[in-house]
């Protein structure tokens, strides 16, 4: 038993020497998820090489300056990283109790954008300028706490003791909870985080241990929405137009098919080894828009062939892989969901934004985890690293 006066890391005792306590050899050092974070950071340091040789020559928005981007990509990454080690350091429980707080700000956030604080990058009306070359995307955050707030409601009377599976009333609370943001979402309208955010939830549920016919129910009400949204024209122009180039790519090779013939272009002519690091012909060219964000993976593919291209498909599953172990071996349905939660939207995520390169997935404007510039995006990706890793590092609540 700790003295009130104590803090407690993580549910496993009292906290020695501050922050040495993180580096003691007795604990969470030796507990963390070493291929993962290794994997991570491996991800997070290829993107910094790729978000450099997609901007260096791009002048009109480097602003006259080459290592702009890096530079920003590299604080990006540095700053994701403390959150990390703050999240890590709070523990995946105490976030559980704060989890009504956390859903507020963050409901709050994406409303903020429908008011006059919102602008429009991009084509989507998504983002909170702050200024000084610095953007905020509220959306990114939502992910986490859908994935948090479901999780709490489902586990609850499971981890109680109360309930072997969660109840058809538990189950609809937490649909209830995510489609208020995601609602939200809709009306930006940010097509791409509503579809990672509906794809969470399957995650979630299977996880669960819901009902199975809480996910077909879901899937069919998806399918119904996605017609109804096509019908009622709740999307833009733009968003319309890039799945009417998705389903016939050559409608409009010289407008909105025309990012992705390029990409396409661009990853194949890198061949097996690529051009080499700053040497790609369609990169340097900049033939292909928003190559630092949606279309990192371009700059893989041209330059670093496909054995880079297929080194940051590997690295991606290795901390998929990871994950999926914390969730399997998880002491609390909590831990096991969260864990879940987090799988489901990384692997949807990485799949649509080399799929939408490739051309097999429609442009979302999604960003590849770890790998793309982008403040908020990197925030969140690392947040949800450092909630997989308190659940890896966690022990029983009686320890």
């Amino acid at each position: 038993m700790t003295s009130p006066n104590s803090f407690s890391v993580s549910g496993y005792g009292p906290a020695r020497a501050g922050w040495t306590r993180l580096f003691a050899r007795d604990s969470l050092a030796r507990r963390l998820d070493w291929p993962m974070l290794l994997s991570a950071l491996a991800l997070s340091g290829i993107g910094s090489l790729l978000v450099y040789s997609a901007t260096r020559n791009r002048t009109e928005i480097n602003q006259g300056d080459p290592y702009y981007f890096l530079l920003r990509h590299l604080m990006n990454t540095g700053i994701g990283l403390a959150l990390m080690i703050g999240t890590l350091w709070l523990g995946h429980r105490a976030l559980r109790n704060a989890v009504p707080i956390l859903y507020g700000l963050s409901v709050f956030g994406i409303l903020a954008v429908l008011t006059p604080l919102g602008s429009t990058v991009n084509g989507a009306h998504s983002w909170i300028v702050l200024g000084g070359g610095f953007s905020l995307q509220p959306s990114e955050f939502v992910k986490i706490t859908i994935i948090l707030g479901m999780a709490m409601l489902l586990a609850a009377r499971v981890d109680a003791g109360d309930k072997k599976y969660p109840d058809h009333r538990t189950v609809l609370q937490s649909l209830g909870l995510a489609a208020v943001p995601i609602l939200i979402v809709l009306l930006m309208p940010d097509l791409g985080s509503v579809m990672v955010m509906v794809v969470i939830i399957l995650g979630v549920l299977l996880a669960s241990g819901a009902s199975n016919r809480w996910v077909f129910g879901l899937i069919t009400a998806g399918t119904v929405g996605a017609i109804a949204v096509w019908q009622l024209h709740i999307l833009d122009e733009y968003q319309i137009a890039r799945f009417a180039a998705f389903a016939n790519p050559d409608l409009d090779p010289a407008g909105v098919g025309y990012n992705t013939n390029q990409a396409r272009i661009a990853i194949g002519s890198g061949g097996l080894t690529g051009a080499g690091l700053f040497h790609g012909s369609q990169t340097t060219g900049q033939f292909v828009p928003e190559q630092q964000t949606d279309f990192v993976f371009t700059v893989a593919g041209e330059e670093l062939g496909f054995v880079g291209a297929g080194l940051i498909i590997l690295l991606l599953g290795v901390v998929l892989w990871r994950a999926c172990r914390i969730a399997r071996d998880s002491t609390e349905l909590y831990g096991t969901i969260v864990a879940a939660g987090i799988i489901a939207w990384f692997a949807f995520q990485a799949f649509e934004n080399i799929g939408m390169t490739l051309g097999i997935m429609p442009v979302t404007g999604l960003p590849l985890p770890f790998v793309s510039y982008g403040g908020t995006s990197m925030f969140a990706v690392w947040i949800a690293v450092g909630l997989l890793q308190s659940i890896k590092v966690q022990r029983p609540m009686s320890a």
